[in-house]
């Protein structure tokens, strides 16, 4: 069975800005994948080429096995997309935002709207106008007017931000659900517990692909680099003289949890000496396993530490 997605060398610049710099992946069908990147870094970019909405400045896409050239007319039956910012009808009703999204693409009116409701979770909001519905809920209207046609793949820009964790995860359930399915998903997040949730995972900066793989192998591909840890409240007189260290890329502090991203030849004697002669305490560094954000704020960091 063919991919979803294939993009071969895809560019698109803005005057002098270059948003997307000939980037190549693929992406199979029935699957999750992930766009991850910091602001600016080319995610929604990626997904509005994909999608038909812009168009490319070079490269080749196939998407459902058509050319988004030359086919962008039938592709755009069996695709669903979900802008980043809330784009229905705030003065129509649930009900109605669904029944004119479906009226686009089956005028005849055969969707199961009502199908559609319970699977979004919506039904008790029917008579609801739309302008009126919490920050979550408009999200769910908005992935139930991309489904109102029964696409194959969905694009979904930043389809959790500013949600709660609840209900972001509820959204979760309902794209394994849409996976389950056989349909494919493309998003892109900025959320570290969302790529961790994706089959397959993509870090984009500046343009750029810099990792494509499974969260697993992403993490594994991290050669030459270790993470370290150790129980300390963070500190800015640690924290400066670890980032003038040779062969330190990263610090993370989590609450009284410092993780320190360094060469794999930089010896964890070394750091707790540092961390000795600048606090007057031994404080013991232990190597622990590479998370996502260990990897994607390596991977993406514009400079070493200074």
């Amino acid at each position: 069975m063919t991919d979803a997605i294939v993009v071969q060398g895809l560019c698109k610049q803005f005057g002098p800005i270059v948003a997307v710099d000939h980037i190549d992946f693929s992406v199979p069908r029935g699957q999750i994948f992930g766009l991850l990147g910091p602001n600016a870094a080319g995610k929604s970019t990626t997904i509005r080429l994909l999608a038909g909405i812009i168009l490319a400045d070079a490269g080749a896409v196939t998407i459902l096995g058509l050319d988004l050239k030359s086919q962008i007319s039938r592709i755009k039956h069996r695709i669903g997309y979900v802008a980043q910012h809330f784009a229905l009808y705030p003065e129509l009703t649930v009900a109605e935002n669904l029944a004119f999204y479906s009226g686009l693409y089956r005028p005849n009116g055969q969707a199961d709207l009502t199908g559609l409701l319970a699977t979004c979770g919506l039904a008790p909001f029917t008579g609801q106008l739309a302008g009126k519905l919490s920050g979550g809920y408009k999200r769910r209207l908005s992935i139930a007017c991309a489904l109102t046609h029964d696409p194959e793949l969905i694009f979904l820009d930043e389809p959790t931000a500013g949600i709660d964790p609840v209900t972001r995860k509820e959204l979760w359930d309902l794209f394994y659900d849409l996976a389950a399915s056989g349909r494919t998903l493309f998003v892109t997040t900025h959320y570290m517990e969302e790529a961790e949730r994706c089959n397959q995972l993509a870090f984009i900066h500046q343009g750029k692909l810099v990792a494509r793989d499974t969260p697993q192998g992403i993490k594994r591909s991290l050669t030459g680099i270790k993470v370290l840890a150790c129980r300390l409240p963070y500190d800015p007189a640690v924290s400066r003289a670890l980032k003038a260290m040779a062969g330190v890329h990263v610090l993370n502090q989590y609450g009284d949890e410092l993780r320190i991203v360094v060469d794999d030849t930089l010896s964890s004697r070394q750091v707790e000496d540092l961390i000795q002669k600048t606090l007057g305490v031994d404080d013991e560094i232990r190597e622990v396993p590479v998370n996502i954000e260990d990897a994607f704020m390596t991977l993406t960091r514009e400079s070493p530490l200074q």
